[in-house]
This record gives C-alpha cells, sequence and structure tokens, in this order.
C-alpha cells in the first residue's frame, strides 16, 4: 500500500516546484485584491470548456417523437376503487370522558 504525502510534504513540492519556474525565467503575476475573473462583468463561456467554440447540436425528430409517445402512457394510470372500511369513534361527553364507541363508514 502506498503512503499518502503529508501536507508539509505537498508544501514542500510545491515550493521546489515554484523555485524552480521562477529560476528558468518563470514571473508571478501579483493580481490587486478585489479583482475580479469577469470579462466586461459576465464570464467567459469559453474558457470553461477549454476554449472550443460551441458544437451545433443534432436534430432528432425521431427519437423525441417515440419519448413523448411513451410519456403519454405513463400518465394514462388505472384507478383502483379501494372499499371503505368501518373505523372505530369515541364518542365523548361534556367533560371530555368517553362514553361509548361506535363503528363509522367514512
Amino acid at each position: 500500500m502506498n503512503k499518502r504525502p503529508s501536507k508539509a510534504e505537498i508544501r514542500r513540492q510545491l515550493e521546489q516546484q515554484m523555485q524552480r519556474y521562477i529560476a528558468n525565467g518563470g514571473e508571478v503575476e501579483k493580481i490587486e485584491r478585489g479583482a475580479s475573473g469577469l470579462v466586461d462583468g459576465a464570464y467567459d463561456r469559453n474558457s470553461f470548456v477549454f476554449g472550443q467554440p460551441k458544437q451545433e447540436r443534432t436534430p432528432v425528430p425521431e427519437a423525441l417523437a417515440a419519448i413523448d409517445s411513451r410519456r403519454h402512457f405513463k400518465t394514462e394510470k388505472q384507478t383502483y376503487s379501494f372499499s371503505k372500511r368501518p373505523r372505530k369513534k369515541i364518542i365523548y361527553d361534556d367533560f371530555g370522558e368517553p362514553v361509548r364507541e361506535i363503528w363509522v363508514e367514512e
């Protein structure tokens, strides 16, 4: 079983990589506090899909018609009639004491 690196080891590796990057002529860009990644107040949608343009969708009317036809069958449900069973109801007097029990069909 492989041992996972500790947080200290990960920090040390990142620091070494950053020092190598700077030693090879790389620069670290400083961004002002409160700066946003928004372009003109809106997200750049192409950056979310790695710069690829939006692809056109292929119309498939036959498949959509088949899905719609199956959907109509699902909405037609059978109705079942359940016979109502009588239930016990307790009759109370004016003081809240039970007087008797009766069976009621509702």
